[in-house]
């Protein structure tokens, strides 16, 4: 049997799954027991011990001064921010791809302007973004909408674009008007695309959030981050860097799990 014909079933696919992550634990660990047998005191490579540790008191004491329990506090004002910027992305792309696949004129006029800006490193427009709109709220959000959402317009324009002309002259046989091709032939065959798109950009929002909380904040994953950073506390670092992998994961399988139970006419050429 070729190994290209090998198809691992549900259980074995978790399994292989989890075997490269084990590996990595395993060899962390060996790691810092090498370091802290060699330097008790070491920082680098810290026990899981010493995380749970300084976690603790981030988990269950309330700060002094803002009375909040702060890794919840960061969690949630990460996840706000996170939240805001990707609706309006989804919405965003969704109006703007929507106009740009549909109609050939608009995606003529508009295309090379949604290309030029797609193609500005987002992080570069950080000190713009600060200045036009503050240290605020706003500023980090644009961030993200600025960074994600003409990979989505260009993303959806570009799958609508390149829908079967037979499905639009049909309509259009049948007397379907412009606005009834975009509803009813362009929108649910778009939905699907545009979640995996939200998908695929999970990873560069979360590095735009992570960058503009690390700038200018006084709360969030990204400012906690930054913060300890200097005191070289690993034993916060690396259970931020973890919780944060895990959030991106499950958002991940959220977003999949929406699209197969909404669009499952999607998914069935993949099975």
């Amino acid at each position: 049997m070729r190994w290209v014909n090998i198809r691992p079933n549900r259980r074995n696919s978790l399994i292989l799954g989890a075997l490269p992550l084990l590996v990595v634990v395993v060899v962390y660990l060996f790691a810092a027991a090498i370091r802290h047998s060699a330097n008790p005191s070491d920082k680098i490579l810290p026990t899981p011990a010493a995380m749970v540790a300084a976690m603790h008191g981030l988990l269950v004491d309330a700060d002094p001064l803002s009375g909040h329990l702060i890794f919840w506090a960061d969690t949630l004002a990460s996840l706000e921010r996170l939240g805001i910027a990707l609706g309006i992305c989804a919405l965003s792309a969704l109006l703007v791809g929507m106009v740009l696949g549909i109609l050939p004129a608009a995606r003529a006029t508009f295309g090379g302007l949604v290309m030029t800006v797609a193609v500005i490193p987002p992080i570069a427009l950080l000190p713009i973004l600060f200045i036009v709109f503050g240290l605020g709220e706003t500023a980090k959000v644009a961030l993200i909408v600025i960074g994600v959402t003409p990979f989505l317009i260009r993303d959806l324009a570009d799958h609508i674009a390149a829908l079967p002309q037979e499905q639009l002259i049909k309509a259009q046989t049948l007397g379907a008007s412009s606005w009834q091709l975009a509803l009813r032939i362009a929108l649910p065959q778009a939905l699907p695309r545009l979640i995996a798109g939200l998908r695929l950009s999970l990873g560069p929002a979360w590095v735009y959030l992570i960058s503009a909380e690390a700038v200018a904040s006084d709360i969030g994953l990204g400012y906690r981050i930054f913060l300890v950073r200097r005191y070289l506390s690993m034993d916060i670092i690396i259970p931020y860097v973890a919780w944060i992998s895990l959030l991106a994961i499950l958002m991940d399988l959220a977003l999949a799990q929406l699209s197969r139970r909404s669009f499952a006419w999607a998914h069935q050429a993949s099975r």
